[in-house]
């Protein structure tokens, strides 16, 4: 699965969740997609649309979220 498509799915099923439970939904969403074959960088790239998601991506990456942008950041 691309970042688009991460992004995608997550972003339609959203709106249907009760508010208190999307951040305990976005972790499972990820880890279902890593169980899929979703890879690290398809969850990086996926990094910036939502910050729910964005959360659920960091911890299951275990990042802090600053390193990954400063990473993609190409100052050249």
């Amino acid at each position: 699965m691309d970042e688009t498509q991460i992004v995608d799915v997550w972003t339609l099923f959203k709106e249907y969740l009760d508010k208190k439970h999307v951040e305990m939904a976005a972790e499972r969403f990820v880890d279902l997609m890593a169980d899929f074959g979703t890879d690290d960088e398809a969850f990086i790239a996926s990094l910036g649309h939502d910050s729910n998601l964005d959360t659920a991506i960091n911890y299951y990456l275990d990042l802090d979220g600053e390193d990954v942008l400063d990473e993609e950041l190409d100052w050249d």
